[in-house]
C-alpha cells in the first residue's frame, strides 16, 4: 500500500506526513517514480575541477532532498580519458565522437524519467566538436539548465555567436559570480531574468585546532602557507617560490605546501615539465626546507584538514579571466586568511576585512603582504571570522537548495521539495556542556566559557536529553540529565525561587538582581515537570529530586503574572500531573489559566484573537499552555480559546508552507500589516515554540493541517526560510543563532542549538509513531479511525 493513496481520514489518525523523510521505509518510497535530473558533466574517477564540483553538488542535493528527485549522470569523456564509473552514471558522452552526441540526445528524449538536463559547461570540454554540441542542445527536448564555469568578457564575433546559441537553447543559465552574470547581460545581451547566480559551493568543517592538525601532519612549530589544486602553469606557483626567500628571511619557520598532482591533461601533453621546473627553482633558491610538495589528489577529509591547519592561503593564478576558483572558496570556508590575485571571484568575495588582493606575477608585493599579515595575528583572526561569514551562504547545502529551487521552477512536471531530515547529532551539545552545566554562548562553534551559564539553557538542555532518553534509552543521556538537574538545583534558592545567571567562577551575577526572572522560573518548572512525567523510565532518585524541587518552587507561583511565565508553569504542572496527580497543582493550573482567559477576553476581537494587543516572543507558548490546561482540568473554555488563538497565530506567521517567526526587530501589533514587517530577526527558539505547540495540537485534534505545518516549520531550520539557507549546521550539530535580513548569524549558542534539538526530537517521535502505525496497518489491513476530538 502506498502512503500517498491512503484516504485523508486514515492518514490524519496515523500521523503520517507525506513530506517527512523516514515516515515510511525505503522500499515504499521506491514505489514512487521520482523526477530524474540528468547531469551532463565530467565525473570521478576523472580528476578535474568540474568532476569534483559535480560530485560535491550531487552529494549535497542527494543529502538535502533524498525524496524529491533522483539525480543521474551522463559522464563526459574523450578518446584518451575513459573510466569505470559508479552506479549513478547512466550514460557516457564521448566528446571526440560526433555520433555520441546524437545517441545521447536520442536517449534523453526517449527516457521518460528524465525531466531536466543540467549541463556543466567549460569551453575546453567540447572543443573538438563544438558545432555538434550546439546541435545536441537543439535536439534535446527536455528543459536544459546550463552552468557556465567560464565567461570571457569582450567576446569576438565567433565566441559571441557560440555563447548566444548555447544560451538560447537553455531554459536557465547558472553562473557563480555576479560579475559573470553582468558580463552575460552586457557583453552577450542575455536577459538577466534567464540568469541565476549560485556561488561555488564550500564544505562545512568543524574547525579543528590548528596545532593539533599540524602535529598530525608533522608540521608542529611551522607557520604554514598553502595552495592546492591540479597543477598547471596557469596557477603561477613560481610567483610564491620567488617570494619565499624574502618571507623566510623574516620567518624561517615558514613552510609552503603545494598540494595537488599535475593536471592529467597537462601530463598527457607536456609530462611533468611544470612540476620539474618548480622543483628546480626550489633548489636554485635554496628553499628546500621551506617547501613541501604533496603530489596527490587528496581525499576530501585530508584536504580539508590541510586547509584548516594553514595560516595563510595563497592563490596566484595569472589568468585575469578565471571566473571562479573553488580552491580559495574552500580555503575561506576552512578559516584561512586568503591572499589572491585579482580574478573576478576574488574581487567579488575578498575585501580588506576578509583577505588581500595582490597584482598578477608580483613576488615582491606578495612577500611584503605575507610578512605583514604573518606578523599580525589579530588581523588574521578578524579575516578568518569575516571570511567565514562571507562564505557561509555558499555552503554546499545552500548551493543544493538554490539548485533545487531552479529544478522546481523549470521542471516540466511538478517537483515537490521535500527536505531530508538530518540524523540526530548531539556533538555540539556535548561540546557546550561542562561538568557543571551547559555554557551559554559560543563564538562560531567554539564554546565561550566566559559567557557563563544560565538556568534557561540548562532547563532546555534537560528537556532535550529527557526527550532523547525517552526515544532511545541511551544511558549516556542519564549523565547529562543529571548534570542539568544539578545545575537547576544549584540555581534554586531557599525560598524556592531560582536565579538565572551564573558566571564562569560559578558565582551568581548581578544580572540576576536587574532582570525579571519570571520566565526563567517558569521554564525551570516546565523542565522539572517534564522530567517527573517520565517516572516510568528515569531513575527514581532523579525523579524524586525533581519532585522536591518543583514543590518547593510552586510556593511562589501565585505571585507570577507575566504571561509567558504563567504558560511555562501550566505546562510544567500539567506534565507533572500526567504521572502523579497533585490536586493542589491542578488548582494552580486553573488559577493561571483563568488569568490568561481574562487577558484573552479583554483583548480579543473578531479580527484579533489574542491575549495581548501585540505578538512578541514565545507566542506559541500561550495557546499550548491553554490546551494543557484543558487536558489537566477538562474546562472546555480553555480548549476553545487555545484553538482560536493558535489558529489566529498560525494565520499571522505562515505564508503558504513557510513559517516566518515574529521578528525581534519589531513586534506585530493589531493594526500592523504583517507583510510589511522587516525581514530578519528570526530566532530558532521561536520555531521550537511553534513546533512544540503544533505537536500538542496534532495530538489533541488529530488534524492533518497541524501535522503538515509542523513539518513545514521544522524545514525552516533546513532552508525553508526567506534566505533559503540552512540554520542547522549538520557538520557540527549546532544551530546558528539567528536569521537576519541578508545573512545568518553563525554563532551556535546553547539556546539556538537546543531549540533545534527539541524540534528535531519531536519530528523523530512523530516519524517513529507514524512508521509503527503504518507498518501495523500494512500487515493487518485494519483502518484506524480519526479521533473523536472536535
Amino acid at each position: 500500500m502506498n502512503i500517498n493513496v491512503l484516504n485523508s481520514k486514515n492518514r490524519r489518525q496515523a500521523g503520517l506526513w507525506k513530506n517527512v523523510s523516514g515516515a515510511i521505509d525505503s522500499n515504499n518510497r521506491a514505489r514512487n517514480v521520482l523526477p530524474e535530473i540528468l547531469f551532463v558533466t565530467t565525473y570521478p574517477p576523472r580528476e578535474c575541477g568540474i568532476a569534483t564540483y559535480s560530485r560535491d553538488l550531487i552529494a549535497a542535493l542527494n543529502n538535502k532532498f533524498n525524496n524529491a528527485f533522483r539525480i543521474t549522470v551522463c559522464a563526459i569523456e574523450s578518446e584518451t580519458e575513459q573510466f569505470f564509473y559508479p552506479d549513478d552514471v547512466k550514460y557516457t558522452l564521448n566528446t571526440d565522437d560526433a555520433s555520441s552526441f546524437d545517441k545521447i540526445a536520442q536517449n534523453i528524449n526517449n527516457d521518460a524519467a528524465i525531466r531536466i538536463v543540467l549541463i556543466q559547461h567549460e569551453f575546453g570540454l567540447y572543443k573538438n566538436n563544438e558545432k555538434k554540441f550546439r546541435a545536441f542542445l537543439d535536439t534535446v527536448s527536455k528543459p536544459v539548465i546550463m552552468v557556465f564555469h567560464t565567461i570571457l568578457p569582450h567576446p569576438n564575433e565567433l565566441l559571441l555567436s557560440s555563447v548566444t546559441q548555447i544560451a538560447e537553447a537553455a531554459q536557465c543559465i547558472i553562473v557563480m559570480t555576479n560579475s559573470s552574470a553582468e558580463i552575460l547581460a552586457t557583453d552577450y545581451d542575455i536577459s538577466p531574468d534567464k540568469i541565476a547566480v549560485i556561488p561555488h559551493g564550500t564544505h562545512l568543517v568543524p574547525h579543528a585546532d590548528k596545532n593539533t592538525l599540524k602535529e598530525k601532519y608533522q608540521m608542529s612549530g611551522r607557520n604554514v602557507l598553502a595552495t592546492f589544486g591540479l597543477l598547471s602553469a596557469g596557477k603561477s606557483i613560481e610567483t610564491t617560490l620567488d617570494a619565499l626567500p624574502a618571507i623566510v628571511e623574516k620567518d624561517e619557520t615558514v613552510l609552503f605546501l603545494i598540494i595537488g598532482k599535475t593536471h592529467p591533461t597537462i601530463v598527457k601533453h607536456d609530462g611533468e615539465a611544470y612540476r620539474e621546473m618548480l622543483l628546480a627553482k626550489v633548489n636554485e633558491l635554496g628553499i628546500g626546507d621551506n617547501v613541501r610538495f604533496i603530489n596527490e589528489f587528496l581525499p576530501l577529509p585530508a584536504l580539508l584538514e590541510y586547509l584548516q591547519l594553514t595560516d595563510i592561503y595563497l592563490f596566484t593564478s595569472k589568468d585575469p579571466h578565471q571566473a571562479v576558483s573553488g580552491t580559495f572558496a574552500y580555503a575561506l570556508s576552512c578559516g584561512c586568511p586568503v591572499i589572491s590575485t585579482p580574478i573576478p571571484h576574488a574581487r567579488e568575495v575578498l575585501g580588506a576585512d576578509t583577505g588581500i588582493i595582490i597584482d598578477f606575477n608580483n613576488p615582491t608585493q606578495l612577500a611584503e603582504v605575507v610578512n605583514s599579515l604573518m606578523g599580525d595575528e589579530q588581523r588574521r583572526r578578524n579575516m578568518v571570522s569575516n571570511g567565514l561569514h562571507r562564505v557561509a551562504s555558499t555552503a554546499w547545502e545552500n548551493a543544493a537548495i538554490a539548485h533545487a529551487l531552479l529544478f522546481e521552477k523549470n521542471s516540466i512536471v511538478p517537483i515537490v521539495l521535500n527536505y531530508s531530515i538530518p540524523e540526530i547529532k548531539f556533538d555540539h551539545i556535548r561540546k557546550m556542556t561542562t561538568d557543571f552545566g551547559m555554557i551559554q554562548f559560543s563564538k562560531l562553534n567554539e564554546p565561550d566559557i566566559e559567557s557563563g551559564y544560565t538556568l534557561d539553557d540548562n532547563a532546555r538542555a534537560m528537556i532535550a536529553m529527557c526527550q532523547h532518553y525517552e526515544l532511545t534509552k541511551d544511558e549516556e543521556c542519564i549523565t547529562y540529565i543529571g548534570t542539568y538537574l544539578n545545575f537547576i538545583k544549584y540555581c534554586q534558592q531557599r525560598n524556592g525561587h531560582f536565579k538565572n545567571y551564573v558566571n564562569v567562577t560559578l558565582q551568581y551575577t548581578l544580572q540576576n538582581d536587574h532582570s525579571n526572572l519570571a520566565d526563567s522560573n517558569g521554564r525551570a518548572i516546565w523542565a522539572l515537570g517534564y522530567l517527573v512525567s517520565l517516572v516510568d523510565v528515569l531513575p527514581a532518585d532523579m525523579v524524586l529530586e525533581a519532585d522536591i524541587m518543583i514543590h518547593k518552587a510552586v510556593v511562589n507561583i501565585e505571585r507570577i503574572h507575566a504571561t509567558r511565565a504563567m504558560a511555562f508553569v501550566v505546562k510544567g504542572l500539567h506534565y507533572y500531573n500526567m504521572s502523579r496527580e497533585d490536586a493542589s497543582f491542578t488548582e494552580v493550573i486553573k488559577l493561571l489559566a483563568d488569568r490568561m482567559v481574562q487577558m484573552y477576553k479583554h483583548e480579543a476581537s473578531a479580527e484579533w484573537n489574542w491575549y495581548e494587543s501585540y505578538l512578541t516572543y514565545g507566542n506559541s507558548l500561550l495557546p499550548e499552555a491553554m490546551l494543557c490546561a484543558w487536558l489537566a482540568t477538562g474546562n472546555s473554555e480553555y480548549k476553545t480559546i487555545a484553538k482560536s488563538s493558535f489558529d489566529f497565530l498560525l494565520s499571522r506567521t505562515f505564508s503558504g508552507n513557510t513559517l516566518k517567526a515574529i521578528s525581534n526587530k519589531c513586534w506585530l501589533t493589531r493594526d500592523c500589516e504583517y507583510k510589511l514587517l522587516p525581514e530578519g530577526g528570526e530566532q530558532p527558539i521561536e520555531i521550537a515554540y511553534t513546533i512544540l505547540a503544533l505537536d500538542k495540537f496534532t495530538q489533541v485534534f488529530g488534524r492533518r493541517v497541524y501535522a503538515d505545518k509542523l513539518q513545514n516549520a521544522f524545514s525552516w531550520f533546513l532552508g525553508n526560510n526567506h534566505l533559503h539557507q540552512i540554520i542547522y549546521n549538520p557538520c557540527t550539530g549546532g544551530c546558528y543563532d539567528g536569521l537576519e535580513e541578508s545573512y545568518v548569524n553563525l554563532n551556535q549558542g546553547a539556546e539556538s542549538t537546543l531549540s533545534y534539538m527539541i524540534s528535531r526530537l519531536i519530528v523523530e517521535k512523530n516519524n517513529t509513531t507514524a512508521r509503527v502505525q503504518y507498518q501495523d496497518r500494512e500487515t493487518s489491513n485494519i483502518a484506524v479511525l480519526e479521533p473523536e476530538y472536535s
